[in-house]
């Protein structure tokens, strides 16, 4: 698939020792799936994400990551619409995941979790289907397979079954994925440093996909852990999905579609105030650096050491243009200090205020 670097004049920085470069910033597909799922954001215009993705790449945006789940399987089939036709050389890396799987018969039902070996062989190929490749440039295990279905509970806890999957058993059927050359990389996304570790002693990890935002700011352990072991970090939902753009209120998530997930989540209902105040707080920052709020929260998130890019989802051109500079953003150490203490204040989020 692609060994493409970008040439425009975003920054990029080594993903761990991949052999990939990656710009700060990566096209993430999970608002483009649609509805018709639990997780979904709404009614979203096929037509219309396939442009926005198109959009970032012409601007200089070289990833896209994606997953099997999001949309059933319609996130990875619009991705491979977008990257369909384009030249070798103007091909962006595709990012995907495994380990969610859902029941066809009853879309709107949680997904399971599952990492079984022979599960995971059936969606690699699936994947590779959909997404038009012969090569998935880094594989992901989305969660830890506890065997049951995943409620969205911010942090995805929920009880373990007695079949599900050892995570070196998984780890090291994700190994021989690479060895076989399915897979360029793999990486693991929502595992806890303990995890991490022993996933290491199977094979190494290639890379982590935390979490990370102002808000929620609970991964700070494991953006260490790949620091000190050599592996890239691509963060996700720096803008708390879509808290961190500036341009939440209560009346616009009053008016959210009744099948957009956010909502029922905390985040949008008995933390909003708290969320919104923090997004507020980034506006002086903002205005000082001639940015967007939007490009000041992804900023903050690339300032901690160990974090190589930042995950932002969009499902217009006109959404990328709000945040395509951040890699390029340097907050200084009185903005990073401005902004602790606006997290401090509002009380919004968990974690260090302050890498």
């Amino acid at each position: 698939m692609s060994t493409t670097t970008s040439t425009s004049a975003l920054p990029t920085l080594p993903l761990g020792g991949t052999g990939m470069e990656i710009t700060r910033v990566g096209f993430g597909s999970w608002a483009v799936a649609g509805a018709g799922w639990q997780f979904g954001w709404g009614a979203t215009d096929d037509e219309a994400s396939v442009a926005a993705i198109r959009y970032a790449i012409a601007s200089g945006v070289n990833w896209i990551d994606t997953a099997a789940v999001y949309g059933l399987g319609h996130s990875e089939e619009l991705v491979g619409r977008a990257i369909a036709g384009l030249p070798e050389a103007d091909r962006p890396f595709v990012f995907t995941k495994a380990g969610l799987v859902w029941d066809p018969e009853n879309p709107q039902a949680a997904p399971r979790r599952c990492m079984r070996p022979a599960s995971v062989r059936r969606e690699v190929e699936d994947s590779l289907r959909r997404l038009g490749v012969d090569r998935i440039d880094l594989y992901q295990v989305h969660w830890p397979d506890t065997g049951a279905s995943l409620e969205y509970a911010g942090d995805g806890s929920g009880p373990v079954s007695p079949d599900a999957t050892p995570l070196e058993e998984y780890w090291q059927v994700m190994a021989d994925l690479k060895a076989e050359g399915k897979v360029r990389a793999i990486g693991l996304s929502n595992h806890s440093p303990e995890q991490l570790a022993a996933a290491e002693r199977v094979a190494h990890v290639d890379a982590i996909q935390p979490p990370f935002s102002a808000i929620n700011r609970s991964a700070a352990d494991e953006i260490a852990w790949a620091a000190a072991n050599g592996t890239g970090v691509i963060v996700y939902s720096p803008l708390q999905s879509g808290l961190l753009t500036g341009t939440f209120s209560a009346e616009r998530v009053a008016g959210l579609p009744a099948d957009d997930w956010r909502r029922s989540h905390h985040d949008f209902t008995t933390q909003l105030a708290a969320n919104v105040a923090l997004a507020e707080g980034l506006r002086p920052v903002a205005e000082r650096h001639g940015a967007t709020v939007a490009e000041v929260a992804i900023a903050w998130t690339l300032a901690w050491p160990g974090i190589t890019g930042a995950i932002v989802g969009a499902r217009t051109a006109a959404q990328v243009d709000g945040w395509r500079n951040a890699g390029g953003l340097r907050l200084t150490a009185a903005d990073l200090a401005e902004i602790a203490a606006v997290i401090t204040a509002t009380g919004a989020g968990s974690g260090p205020a302050q890498p």
